[in-house]
């Protein structure tokens, strides 16, 4: 539980944070008074006033956000510094670059994690790389390290190999294997047991694991396509969410954080990978053309630009109700989908 917590807060927070830096940096770089931006929700903790800027940590560390002079036209105090009054170009940069920092985020984990973890592809060759506790392997003795020699007399030279004999070996009937270790051959006798989650054999053991080292360069290249591909699978799964609603599976705050408590179990190099991919989700998402979404404000930004005037304040209030109703129901979805999840299966 206390994994799970630690991990959904350094996944949202991170998140977050760096989004909203986006907007904090491209505001001051437009010349837009900035009056707060802050670490977290809820009470301050602690705040530092740099020029006309309070920089503060508060007490619920999820995230932060941007107090920036101007957002309500009605309610500017900062005159030519406020947001409403900077040229609509400026506003679309500002508007923007929270989205933007979502995916320059997962670049530089996927550089991280490359340059400094290496690549980790399976192993061609049969060789046991673990041994999973309490398995049929296990109790038959075999040990990560071991090479497959044979499998019910038949000659095993690649790992695809021995798991495709193990795939269409018969649930609980026997299976001979003979295994190398330190040079000496050994045989002995595995019993498959059927898997109901992979619905499929399984005896327990999965393949060597062989980890390259990537130059500074190569890190950065792989690492832009990397997030490229990611890109582009993840605009396809959103249109088949949009083509086929009633089978879409929506994960919502309870979900993620669920996930991330899973995916921190196995390691800290896992959990940034699962925060680059959330990044890239977050960042898709905020730009989507439904307002109260960084999206909807680049689109009601884009009518001022082609009207040569802002949208009517009642329209854009009207505007972002649909917005904030569409965005709550589908969080009431995804919810529902966490609970079913989470509580029923």
């Amino acid at each position: 539980m206390i994994l799970t917590i630690a991990a959904a807060v350094f996944v949202f927070g991170l998140l977050v944070l760096v989004h909203e830096f986006g907007h904090f940096v491209t505001a001051k770089m437009t010349g837009m008074r900035v009056d707060e931006f802050a670490i977290g929700f809820g009470p301050k903790i602690i705040s530092i006033k740099r020029g006309e800027t309070v920089y503060s940590l508060r007490a619920i560390p999820l995230g932060g956000f941007n107090d920036i002079a101007g957002m309500d036209p009605q309610n500017n105090e900062a005159g030519s510094r406020g947001y409403c009054e900077k040229p609509v170009l400026s506003r679309m940069i500002v508007i923007l670059a929270g989205s933007a920092m979502n995916f320059v985020l997962p670049v530089v984990l996927f550089f991280g994690i490359f340059f400094f973890n290496g690549i980790s592809t399976p192993s061609t060759e049969p060789v046991i790389g673990t041994v999973i506790a309490g398995r049929a392997a296990e109790q038959a003795g075999l040990q990560a390290g071991d090479r497959i020699v044979k499998i019910n007399g038949t000659e095993v030279t690649t790992w695809s190999a021995f798991t495709e004999s193990i795939k269409n070996a018969e649930s609980e009937k026997p299976v001979s294997i003979v295994y190398e270790r330190a040079g000496n051959l050994t045989e002995t006798t595995v019993t498959p047991a059927y898997d109901a989650e992979s619905k499929r054999v399984l005896i327990g053991v999965q393949g060597e694991i062989v980890t390259k080292q990537v130059g500074f360069f190569d890190s950065i290249q792989m690492a832009i396509q990397r997030t490229i591909e990611i890109v582009a699978f993840m605009i396809g799964a959103l249109i088949d969410i949009f083509s086929s609603p009633s089978e879409a599976e929506l994960a919502g705050p309870i979900g993620i954080a669920q996930m991330a408590g899973k995916v921190a179990e196995t390691g800290f190099i896992p959990l940034l990978n699962f925060a680059a991919l959330l990044s890239l989700n977050l960042g898709i998402i905020n730009l989507l053309p439904v307002p109260a979404l960084d999206g909807g404000h680049f689109v009601t930004l884009l009518f001022e630009a082609v009207r040569g005037k802002p949208i009517g304040p009642k329209a854009l209030m009207y505007a972002q109700r649909v917005g904030v109703a569409l965005l709550l129901l589908l969080m009431l979805f995804a919810t529902k989908n966490d609970i079913v999840r989470v509580f029923f299966n």
